[in-house]
């Protein structure tokens, strides 16, 4: 799963105060006019540039690749439990088989057998799978997931975004990205 990311709209990165991007998966990224308008709002700081500019009658500017924010934001520390962040924490992987295609959720243990809807409970599965699991308890169905369902932090979250880069990643945000990168001699 990649995120689309087309070169020609000249996207800028942003990066929270403290030069951390304020999200890896969707990564935090601004059109070339969002970037602008907070440069002339005092926003953000401009930290790289693109070669193309913008202009009007009366004034001239490279686009920002990248921009960091002036206050800093504080990050959530509970992400939503969401149909989106059960996938991601799954890294979009159905939890029975491994298949990636036709996600949907399961709930471990059935509503129908008391199961809430919560992060302990539900997790990534293809159709398939959550069509042949059914309503049964998972030694019923003799289906287990390949990782038991659990609350994940945000920077769970963040660790499993960075798996899934977007299509296209511009030079200038590289070093802003992945900082538990292996650094080159």
């Amino acid at each position: 799963m990649t995120i689309a990311v087309s070169p020609q709209s000249l996207p800028a990165l942003v990066l929270n105060a403290d030069y951390r991007p304020l999200s890896y998966y969707p990564l935090s990224l601004w059109s070339w006019q969002d970037a602008i308008k907070a440069v002339f709002l005092d926003r953000v700081n401009i930290i790289a540039e693109y070669e193309h500019s913008v202009s009007s009658p009366s004034f001239s500017m490279r686009v920002p690749s990248v921009v960091s924010l002036k206050t800093y934001v504080q990050p959530s520390r509970n992400p939503a439990f969401t149909r989106f962040n059960v996938f991601l924490r799954d890294r979009f992987e159905c939890q029975y088989c491994g298949s990636t295609d036709d996600l949907t959720f399961d709930h471990v243990i059935p509503r129908a057998h008391g199961g809430e809807t919560t992060w302990e409970n539900v997790v990534a599965a293809c159709s398939p799978c959550n069509l042949r699991k059914g309503s049964k308890l998972p030694r019923q169905a003799q289906m287990f997931p390949a990782q038991k369902p659990y609350r994940p932090t945000v920077q769970d979250l963040h660790n499993n975004g960075r798996l899934f880069p977007p299509n296209y990643l511009h030079e200038s945000w590289v070093d802003y990205l992945y900082w538990d990168s292996e650094l080159q001699p």
